[in-house]
């Protein structure tokens, strides 16, 4: 027997073609990591202040529009969509979402724990900034105490104009 790699004469050495074909395991397995990245970090990125709604009688649905949400927490905090601001800067935050329009709505959500009058002057601020359509977000009496605020669809409770 000769070793392997040498050729005795006899016959022709064995030629290694190039393998042409893709390895796709590892591509599978660099792709499912990243799904399971994307999937743990999504939720968490849509996260903004927490706040548990108050429950309306005649509450209405809201339309699909995306909507410019004035967030009031129960400390008191304010948010507008999910960013924090406060509440000098307030104003500001709502112009620069709206794009200085004053006739497009604003709705308030309140946390049901925070102080009446915070909310109270979250609205003053915005009606003394010329906006008039301002509306108050709840959660319809249907939805239980055991589902969760977020998968409640959130309804408007009572959608005033106020004219400064």
């Amino acid at each position: 027997m000769t070793p392997l790699g040498r050729c005795d004469g006899r016959s022709a050495p064995r030629r290694h073609r190039p393998l042409s074909e893709i390895n796709v395991t590892p591509l599978v397995d660099v792709m499912l990591v990243l799904l399971v990245v994307f999937m743990i970090t999504a939720p968490m990125l849509a996260a903004g202040l927490k706040v548990e709604l108050p429950r309306a009688a005649t509450a209405k649905p809201l339309p699909p529009a995306e909507p410019v949400v004035v967030t009031v927490g129960r400390e008191g905090r304010l948010a507008v969509g999910a960013d924090p601001v406060d509440r000098d800067g307030l104003v500001a935050a709502v112009g620069s979402r709206t794009g200085g329009d004053v006739e497009r709505a604003v709705r308030v959500r309140g946390d049901r724990e925070a102080a009446y009058g915070e909310v109270i002057a979250t609205i003053d601020l915005l009606a003394a900034a010329g906006y008039g359509h301002i509306a108050l977000v709840s959660l319809a009496p249907s939805a239980t105490k055991d589902s969760s605020d977020e998968a409640s669809a959130p309804t408007v409770a009572a959608a005033s104009e106020v004219r400064p």
